[in-house]
This record gives structure tokens, C-alpha cells and sequence, in this order.
């Protein structure tokens, strides 16, 4: 899986290096944290999410109280 992460971050970082915009609808930590803005939707699934909850870097968003995804990418920054 590790490596499976490894090479879609190659790809998609090869297609901004060539000018082109790239969205991903995303879960995995390891590939959120390396986006370069990431509009962070919830608060839960369903019914109960669909709003924007934070926007910003990666780093913005592990300020946010408000975001489950900020939480956990706090967790992964303090490290």
C-alpha cells in the first residue's frame, strides 16, 4: 500500500510539474498532506456532511478545530 501511495504521488506531482491542475477526492493522510490546498468537507458523511468545514494548505487546515482531517494532520506535523 505504501508503495502503491509512493507511486501515485510521483505521477500526480509529475502532471503539476508539467503545468496541468490535478484534483483528488481523497482519505489517505499520507497523500493529503502533500497537497498543495485542500478544501476539507464534512463534518460527517451522508446527510450530515457536504459542507466546507476548512480550506487552506495542509498546515492551515491541522489548525482548524473544526476539521476531523486537521486533526489528524496536526498529529502528523507535531511529529
Amino acid at each position: 500500500h505504501f508503495d502503491d501511495i509512493k507511486k501515485l504521488l510521483s505521477v500526480l506531482n509529475q502532471l503539476v510539474e508539467n503545468g496541468d491542475t490535478v484534483i483528488v477526492i481523497e482519505h489517505n493522510l499520507d497523500v493529503v498532506k502533500c497537497a498543495d490546498y485542500v478544501i476539507d468537507l464534512g463534518p460527517e458523511g451522508g446527510d450530515e456532511g457536504g459542507n466546507v468545514v476548512a480550506v487552506g494548505t495542509p498546515r492551515e487546515i491541522a489548525k482548524s478545530y473544526k476539521s476531523y482531517t486537521g486533526r489528524f494532520l496536526k498529529r502528523i506535523f507535531e511529529k
